[in-house]
């Protein structure tokens, strides 16, 4: 009944790594796009990376160069590598589909980036 479910996230230094995890049940990649979306405390939930079905990446401006994303469509995984990380970052970060069939969201991810 829970279809997306994050992981991967935690506290790291400016300049720091973290790769985050989703593991997407019951979503058929080869039908939807699927992206990473941030929400810091008060603020709107944004999306930051997205993935077509033909394996085509986008990045908002901000994390691009930094940030990859990618998929494993045979096993349902989605995953972003967040590379030289700024407090900016920092926020929950969720997956979810992009597009029409956006599902309910998960818990997300806690990333904390520290100056």
């Amino acid at each position: 009944q829970v279809e997306l479910v994050e992981s991967g996230g935690g506290l790291v230094q400016a300049g720091g790594s973290l790769r985050l995890s989703c593991a997407a049940s019951g979503i058929i990649f080869s039908r939807n796009a699927m992206g990473w979306y941030r929400q810091a405390p008060g603020k709107q939930r944004d999306l930051v990376a997205f993935i077509t079905r033909g394996n085509t990446t986008n990045y908002v401006d901000s994390v691009k160069g930094r940030f990859t994303i990618s998929k494993d469509s045979a096993k349902r995984w989605l995953y972003l590598q967040m590379n030289s990380l700024k407090p900016e970052d920092t926020g929950v970060y969720y997956c979810n589909v992009v597009g029409p069939g956006l599902r309910s969201w998960g818990q997300g991810t806690q990333v904390t980036v520290s100056s």
